[in-house]
């Protein structure tokens, strides 16, 4: 059963530090090597030293820069730059941000979840792992024996019992801010009545949980607790490796939003909607709409007001846009054999599989190589740069395709959510010993 427990954090002294902003970080798997040097340079203590530490001149091999985070984070605790509370806490943390002009808060609490093999329990993953991250988050997390950075966890909260228990719990509370590079607000509470944790705890009893984010971490967690039980250093159930560090988020959470994640072509010759329209007339219904950044805008908006996952938006070279609606997605029961019909209906499955793999392929042998973005903007900006031959605007899945498709361990296509804002990594640590 899938439970969630408070326990005794490490959080940054901010009498030490002075703010949290300058010494947290976004995950590590979204920092260019640029990002790195900068948050680098915000502080000598910056999370960055830990989560992403980079090779240095001198260094015997690239594994020195797991032992040297370790040494970061050993000195920082006997220090005082980290301090670990005093009592079992659950950690209150919302994000506020700004979406396509639209200002939400995002709702959730911070607390070690009991470790559970997919398959075994209630704890489901929706994407797909490779085996190098899996392998470099194992090398510093044995370097380390600490959760630098929690995992992004989705449970259903129809009635939103467990919010509104924290939300009075914290209320009179100043909360630690941390603003990052994007903007978005991060506040962080505590909570420690043992009536409420007992509560919360109680709520999130065999409450099924879906991995939102962190899916590499996670399998992290479970490799480095699978070694220090066949190493026998695991005594009991209540050993910390038991546990990773997750952050809860009710799917009815009015803030969690997740954003389409375009596909950009590149690699062909350049592409009129005349051939696109070609490509697609067979299965698919064509409207035109306009051409230049303000097409795409209306695009998009069509493509919102249709509610389809199979309207999709096409930009060509010549900055022509077009809107395609499925008439028949039939051969998606032949081109997607392996998979369930919910996989099958995905807007990604059937760009990729039916759209990209079958009817474009007829016309543009080419291998494809494709750039992901997630706002118009960025769409418009790799068009005025000729970086694409083909912009392809296709809807997010959604939480209800997450719930229905995970739950069955079906693995859904790479890139099919994106759930923003991301968590910072430095809020708080769960150590593994």
């Amino acid at each position: 059963m899938a439970m969630i427990h408070p326990f005794r954090g490490w959080r940054y002294d901010l009498a030490q530090v002075g703010e949290l902003s300058v010494v947290t970080a976004p995950p590590y798997d979204v920092i260019s090597p640029a990002d790195q040097n900068e948050l680098y340079k915000k502080h000598p203590c910056n999370v960055i030293r830990l989560i992403l530490n980079r090779e240095e001149p001198g260094d015997a091999g690239p594994d020195d820069k797991y032992g040297r985070a370790s040494n970061f984070l050993k000195h920082w605790m006997q220090d005082g730059v980290l301090s670990q509370d005093k009592a079992d806490t659950l950690y209150v943390y919302h994000q506020e941000f700004t979406w396509e002009g639209t200002r939400y808060i995002r709702k959730g609490f911070l607390g070690k979840c009991q470790l559970e093999e997919f398959g075994k329990g209630k704890i489901f993953p929706h994407e797909e792992t490779m085996s190098g991250p899996k392998a470099d988050r194992l090398m510093l997390t044995r370097a380390c024996k600490t959760n630098l950075s929690p995992i992004f966890g989705l449970y259903p909260d129809d009635s939103e019992v467990i919010n509104k228990q924290l939300d009075a719990a914290i209320q009179g509370q100043t909360p630690l801010v941390a603003t990052d590079h994007l903007g978005v607000i991060h506040r962080l509470w505590t909570v420690q009545d043992p009536d409420v944790l007992n509560s919360v705890r109680k709520g999130m009893r065999d409450m099924p949980i879906f991995i939102a984010d962190g899916h590499h971490r996670y399998e992290t967690a479970l490799n480095y607790r699978n070694e220090l039980q066949a190493a026998g250093q695991i005594k009991d159930e209540f050993a910390s490796a038991n546990f990773v560090l997750m952050m809860m988020v009710g799917m009815s959470d009015p803030g969690l939003q997740v954003l389409p994640t375009h596909r950009l072509i590149s690699g062909w010759p350049d592409v009129t909607v005349a051939q696109v329209t070609e490509a697609l007339s067979s299965h698919f219904a064509i409207d035109t709409v306009g051409s230049g950044p303000d097409a795409a805008e209306k695009t998009w908006e069509l493509m919102q007001i249709d509610g389809s996952q199979s309207t999709f938006g096409f930009g060509s070279t010549d900055g022509e846009w077009i809107l395609a609606q499925a008439k028949d997605t039939s051969p998606m029961k032949e081109l997607a054999a392996d998979h369930t019909s919910a996989w099958q209906g995905l807007g990604v499955s059937i760009l990729h599989r039916m759209v990209i793999g079958d009817l474009f392929k007829k016309k543009w042998t080419a291998e494809p190589k494709f750039k992901y973005v997630h706002s118009l903007a960025e769409v418009a900006e790799s068009q005025a740069k000729n970086e694409c031959q083909l912009a392809c605007l296709v809807a997010p899945a959604s939480i209800e395709h997450v719930q229905e498709i995970a739950s069955g361990f079906e693995k859904m296509p790479p890139k099919s959510t994106y759930f923003y804002p991301k968590l910072l990594s430095g809020l708080v640590f769960h150590s593994l010993e």
